[in-house]
């Protein structure tokens, strides 16, 4: 009898070669490779007959296969074998491509379980690189059959005999009692763990196809379950360490605060902006450190609200500080806040070009300075603060986790905003920022027009060039974005280096700039300048204009190859625009597109609407690519998919709140024990212990 702790080098079949394969890969045990599930089904369970086909489609068979020849191609890396498969009703050509080993294996006029492909080839059908397995040890034959992903040269069918006999060997119902509280079983219609392991690799009979593609069988569902149960589990333990930290500084919100804050407003704030305000004050009055991520669409007005939180930091005799990805966004908060401000504060730029670092940092750290704004420079070991209350991260999502951290660990853990103008769902930003609260500022202030969108083929370039010269004449100031600075043979789109300096020529007698990331940072910053004074009527970029530019009086941006972009970009890109009150436009030309640029640029010309445009980039892209490799904190599930499973997430979510705060049974103490443990690690690592 087999253990889940049994080494795979115990299992026969399983030799020295294919065991380092598998140890490589991640599989040392029984239980590792019991996690490895199938990718896809096939539904055998039907066995065709020759004479009985009539249309093109996936088939299984069960017959002899007989003269197999390799067959001669002159095309480089490409062999075919072809043969000949019979039953008792008739006769149809095979064919397997790249498979040359496959005559040896074969034993000529044996009977054979085949499945593949049948395509009509001329006045006859003809089946297509179908696996075969000899009828005796077709285990899977005439069921639904399991299709795993390789592991090294490991193949599906090898994983499906070895998986077999796994099972068969393996009391799963002794050796894998199902830890999950029987109250959120019965909850949710669960089966137990066993049965779902076993369904997934070993479906019933009577198992619905469609389902278990869609990873929706009772098997997945309960694995899915699990996953997520487990994640939100650990995030909410998380939560509840938080609770138990008081911070040592205190905040004063009284009518004197309130005025203030009043009278430094330019401009009166959304009911959005006010609720937002609100959950952030409330949460700063705690004895707790804030945690909060704000959300919202760029131009929401996320940046007065974090000022009108610094203010009551800053009026409490604290320090506050304000951290941005790049120093264009940096330069552009400082400048915003100074103006904001007045000279009613000490405030301080602290970027890696900054020349007076050493002197910042000292005033800093004497309480000189009230409020610094920079970059990555804030987080340097040499940089501290006198008394830190309030932290605000711009764009959470280009820094990681770790990054916020080092700044939570400055000073006697201070309050934290984040903020993001990529909107993220609620789902997807509960699994990520799970140890956050979540604000959402939906909705713009009064006056702020949509931009409008056209998304145009390369033939029309002309056609856009010449209607921006004419708008330029009439008083337009532009954009005009490119993907790339210079040419590359690996990428198709168009460059600066090649276009840039053209378009100059054909613009001439409106003045114009080309700036990008190889652009001195002075002279970065001087045309920038010079672009806001209105100077400069068109700015030449590449994405370094993404974030951190505002300039109301530019009305115009177009996006050259803009299938080279994804969807939050192609959106911050046009969030440049539209912050005056001149009506504004946005043209995205692309070149040739393929199935995933088509769908992101048609949602992209359909609608303006940050939130929905996340929603879509996260079908198209998965949560992975959305936000990128450096966002430490996204788990990666063995089968659940948090765009797929928002609702089981959900569920997740309010299951663990609720384990925590209620009386509990056994199952739910053992399973929060075993959890407990990889809480406690994150939030060691979290507070600096």
């Amino acid at each position: 009898m087999l253990g889940l702790q049994t080494p795979l080098t115990e299992l026969r079949g399983i030799g020295p070669a294919r065991s380092r394969v598998l140890a490589a890969a991640g599989f040392e045990r029984v239980l590792d490779l019991l996690f490895h599930l199938p990718l896809r089904y096939e539904d055998r369970r039907l066995v065709a007959r020759v004479a009985g086909v009539s249309g093109e489609g996936s088939y299984t068979f069960e017959g002899r296969l007989r003269g197999l020849k390799d067959i001669r191609v002159r095309r480089r890396g490409l062999s075919l074998v072809r043969g000949w498969l019979d039953d008792e009703t008739g006769s149809m050509p095979v064919v397997w491509f790249n498979r040359p080993y496959l005559r040896s294996q074969v034993d000529e006029g044996a009977t054979y379980v085949v499945h593949g492909a049948v395509r009509r080839r001329g006045s006859r059908y003809e089946l297509g690189n179908p696996t075969c397995e000899a009828v005796e040890q077709a285990l899977h034959g005439g069921r639904v059959v399991p299709v795993y992903p390789a592991i090294g040269k490991l193949g599906s069918i090898g994983l499906r005999h070895l998986m077999a006999r796994i099972l068969a060997a393996l009391d799963l119902e002794a050796l894998l009692p199902d830890r999950l509280p029987p109250l959120l079983r019965e909850r949710h219609g669960l089966v137990p763990l066993a049965q779902a392991l076993r369904e997934v690799h070993e479906p019933p009979s009577e198992a619905d196809l469609e389902r278990l593609n869609a990873r929706r069988s009772p098997g997945h569902l309960r694995l899915i379950y699990g996953e997520l149960l487990e994640l939100q589990l650990e995030l909410a333990i998380l939560r509840s360490h938080e609770t138990r930290v008081e911070k040592r500084h205190r905040y004063t919100v009284d009518d004197r605060v309130r005025k203030i804050a009043r009278d430094l407003l330019p401009f009166r704030l959304t009911k959005a902006q006010k609720r937002v305000l609100k959950e952030i004050v409330d949460d700063l009055q705690t004895p707790h450190p804030m945690l909060r991520l704000v959300q919202g669409d760029v131009g929401s007005g996320k940046t007065i609200v974090a000022a009108l939180a610094l203010v009551v930091a800053l009026e409490s005799e604290l320090q506050g500080c304000f951290m941005a990805p790049t120093e264009l966004l940096a330069e552009q908060h400082f400048r915003s806040l100074r103006q904001l401000l007045g000279d009613r504060y000490r405030v301080g730029l602290m970027t890696g070009s900054s020349r007076r670092r050493a002197t910042l940092a000292r005033d800093l750290a004497r309480g000189r300075i009230q409020l610094i704004v920079g970059t990555h420079a804030l987080i340097q070991e040499a940089v501290e603060f006198q008394r830190l209350g309030l932290a605000v991260i711009d764009e959470q999502h280009r820094f990681g986790v770790a990054q916020r951290e080092v700044l939570q660990r400055k000073g006697s853990r201070p309050d934290v905003l984040v903020m993001t103008a990529t909107p993220i769902p609620r789902s997807l930003a509960l699994t990520v920022y799970g140890d956050l609260a979540l604000s959402v500022i939906d909705e713009l202030p009064p006056g702020r027009l949509p931009v409008h969108t056209r998304v145009v083929p390369e033939g029309e370039r002309g056609a856009v060039y010449a209607w921006l010269r004419r708008e330029l004449a009439a008083g337009a100031q532009a954009y005009v974005v490119f993907p790339l600075i210079e040419e590359s043979e690996r990428v198709r789109a168009k460059s600066i280096e090649e276009m840039g300096e053209r378009l100059r020529g054909y613009l001439r007698g409106h003045p114009s700039a080309i700036v990008h990331g190889r652009t001195p940072v002075e002279e970065r910053d001087e045309l920038v300048a010079r672009f806001a004074a209105g100077e400069i009527r068109v700015l030449i970029a590449t994405t370094i204009i993404e974030v951190g530019i505002d300039v109301p009086t530019a009305s115009i941006m177009i996006i050259e190859s803009a299938e080279r972009f994804g969807l939050s970009q192609l959106h911050q890109l046009r969030g440049r625009v539209g912050r005056g009150r001149a009506r504004s436009s946005c043209v995205a030309i692309h070149g040739e597109l393929g199935e995933n640029g088509e769908r992101r640029l048609g949602v992209f010309g359909s609608t303006t609407d940050g939130f929905r445009i996340a929603e879509a980039d996260l079908d198209i892209r998965g949560p992975g690519d959305l936000l990128g490799t450096r966002q430490a904190g996204l788990p990666t599930f063995r089968v659940a998919n948090i765009v797929a499973d928002r609702d089981w997430l959900e569920r997740a979510r309010a299951d663990a709140r609720e384990l925590l705060s209620r009386p509990r049974d056994l199952a739910a103490e053992e399973l929060l024990a075993r959890i407990a443990p990889r809480a406690a690690d994150r939030y060691e690592r979290f507070a600096g212990g």
